[in-house]
């Protein structure tokens, strides 16, 4: 791919971004129509039992889907010197190979833009002058729409484990000073594994959990991600560039009292196919306090808080400051007393 990091036949890609075994395509993904009346439990059970499932019926118009991956992958094939002009990530803007200020690597290109128009147009615009109007416009679309399935899923959850108001998570998404961030990431072909006949994957995106409260992923018709069962053991998730995959993040897992745990998940790319996705991680403000809700803390049970109260701020902070494989949440973490 034009202007992505490509190593020659010398260089070898390190044994670390090449995993062991690959896993076959996961049958188990919970698969739930928004608009079916039994939606709001079969929500509450797939966050219990995976934190993840895939999303249909959700109303999002294929047009609109379809606009942005286009304008996204007009962009991620320009020449690597122009696309470094929105960069380098700081976090926000193009990003090549590094994730982040930590070390971690992978074989990626993206965009971290912020859900603001006027501050993703500085970024844009000097990369693709007037045409920076059309991305732009499909990232509108695009984010508006995400952003009410992120706060609809949020209020169906409520409701299914009968958490009152029914918008306690939403409207922190809606709120005006929501520090919501949206991405999109690219994973070319990796031609050094062609050439060595490797037949496998290399990392893409480390293994992590997402900070925030929920994401919402959309990626085209090719494989890579997988997650993290209960046990341990790595699931492949088919690809349906027609539906949305919603995770849980560990904001949602700290407010639920670790009654819903945070995604682990990963994506690997190939030697033959290209990846494009798109994921809205919806946060609260940054000076909102993230603790157990009163609901999920029963003293007379023993039920006691499993997490000190911090603000997103606070856990933004540390979160970043972090290796993506790191258990974030340790630092935070309180040992039930006896």
């Amino acid at each position: 791919m034009v202007g992505l990091y490509i190593p020659t036949k010398q260089s070898n890609i390190p044994m670390s971004l090449i995993p062991a075994k690959q896993p076959h395509l996961f049958s188990g993904i919970p698969t739930i129509d928004l608009k079916v009346p039994e939606a709001k439990s079969l929500i509450v059970k797939a966050c219990e039992d995976l934190g993840f499932f895939k999303l249909t019926n959700h109303g999002v118009p294929m047009e609109a889907i379809s606009e942005l991956e286009s304008q996204a992958l007009d962009f991620f094939s320009l020449p690597l010197n122009l696309k470094q002009k929105a960069g380098p990530p700081n976090p926000f803007g193009y990003g090549n190979k590094h994730i982040g200020p930590n070390g971690d690597v992978g074989w990626i290109e993206y965009l971290l833009l912020t859900t603001n128009p006027d501050c993703n147009s500085l970024r844009l615009s000097p990369v693709l002058d007037s045409n920076s109007e059309k991305i732009q416009h499909a990232l509108n679309n695009y984010i508006s729409s995400v952003r009410k399935i992120a706060c609809e899923v949020l209020e169906l959850l409520a409701e299914g484990m009968n958490i009152l108001p029914r918008n306690v998570w939403s409207k922190m998404v809606m709120n005006e000073q929501s520090d919501s961030i949206f991405r999109l990431n690219h994973y070319p072909p990796c031609p050094e594994l062609v050439r060595s006949n490797n037949g496998g994957n290399v990392v893409g995106f480390g293994e992590h959990t997402d900070p925030q409260i929920i994401s919402v992923l959309r990626s085209n018709n090719t494989s890579g991600l997988q997650i993290c069962l209960r046990d341990g053991t790595w699931a492949s998730v088919p690809p349906d560039q027609t539906s949305f995959f919603i995770n849980v993040g560990d904001s949602l897992q700290v407010m639920t009292n670790g009654r819903l745990k945070s995604a682990r998940h990963r994506v690997m790319t190939n030697g033959l196919k290209s990846r494009v996705s798109m994921i809205f991680f919806s946060a609260p403000p940054l000076s909102e306090i993230i603790a157990p809700l009163p609901s999920f803390i029963n003293k007379q049970a023993n039920q006691q808080s499993l997490y000190t109260q911090f603000s997103w701020f606070e856990y933004k902070k540390s979160a970043y400051a972090s290796r993506l494989s790191g258990n974030r949440l340790a630092h935070f973490q309180i040992i039930p007393s006896p």
